[in-house]
């Protein structure tokens, strides 16, 4: 019999980290079938520390079944706008966050543009947080409860927060033009996002990307999906199919053709088909994701 099960920190992971951690989720599943999962784009960095050996995936179906598949226990995910491919074996457990791009800096050590992108969705955590990471995995991998995972993680993360306060700050334009998209939840037109940042389009643009890795376009798209997918996925987990005309009507689309090309892009499939995946995951708790 198969089983699945998501917790997630509802106070947070403690005082210090302000919203530099936008959500923790820990999750475990046994007695399931190997299959593909779809790890959608957010506006979010998704970290994940596996507990249960490496997490194993590609940028397509094909790499992440053969050999030429990612393999790393601790993943450092950046911006991205096409789904990563995730193949799961009979069980799995873990913890895993979604990390705020701006505090990538500061709880990373380099901006969110700096992390993998094009053919690599993911960098090895190693490689990013270094020794003491695996140190932190190794500890949680001992620990029976979520409460305490969440408690060590929340202890790592506030000193390398202390450690990495002295470093280059993230500019104030793009900081603030991060706050407007995300208070605008995507709306609004880039020459009035400039305008209210006073920087040109094409200047905001320039260091909008080298700090996220996006273009404020971009980001704004992807506010407006995540927007959408968790307006759907709340209705799933009450019982209710999901009214796509609304959704999009009520999420800033033109119209429920322009909401599913978006979940097309995002997802690589319609939103009928991804809910008919992931329907189990969600009554279960999970694909709620990085919700403010």
């Amino acid at each position: 019999m198969s089983s699945h099960e998501f917790v997630r920190a509802r106070a947070g992971l403690g005082q210090g980290l302000g919203g530099m951690v936008v959500t923790a989720v820990g999750y475990r599943s046994e007695g399931i079938p190997p299959t593909l999962h779809r790890g959608l784009p957010s506006p979010y960095l998704t970290l994940i520390f596996s507990l249960e050996g490496p997490v194993v995936g590609g940028v397509t179906p094909e790499q992440a079944r053969g050999p030429g598949a990612s393999r790393t226990e601790i993943v450092v995910g950046g911006l991205h706008q096409r789904p990563a491919y995730i193949a799961q074996g009979g069980s799995e457990t873990g913890v895993q966050l979604a990390v705020h791009p701006l505090a990538a800096r500061t709880l990373l050590g380099l901006p969110a543009g700096a992390l993998a992108s094009g053919d690599e969705l993911v960098t090895s955590g190693a490689e990013v947080l270094g020794k003491r990471a695996a140190e932190i995995r190794e500890r949680l991998c001992e620990q029976h409860t979520w409460e305490d995972r969440f408690a060590t993680l929340g202890t790592y993360l506030r000193e390398r927060a202390a450690a990495g306060e002295d470093g280059a700050p993230v500019r104030s334009e793009v900081a603030e033009a991060w706050t407007w998209l995300a208070r605008h939840r995507g709306a609004g037109t880039l020459t009035g996002l400039a305008e209210h940042v006073a920087l040109s389009p094409r200047r905001l643009t320039s260091v909008f990307r080298a700090e996220t890795g996006l273009s404020p376009k971009q980001a704004a798209r992807l506010m407006r999906f995540q927007h959408a997918r968790n307006t759907v996925v709340r209705s799933v987990a009450v019982g209710r199919a999901p009214d796509l005309a609304r959704v999009a009507a009520d999420c800033g689309y033109f119209d429920h053709s322009h909401l599913v090309r978006d979940f097309r892009q995002y997802t690589g499939v319609s939103p009928t088909a991804w809910l008919a995946e992931e329907c189990r995951n969600i009554q279960a708790g999970g694909q709620l994701y990085g919700e403010e």
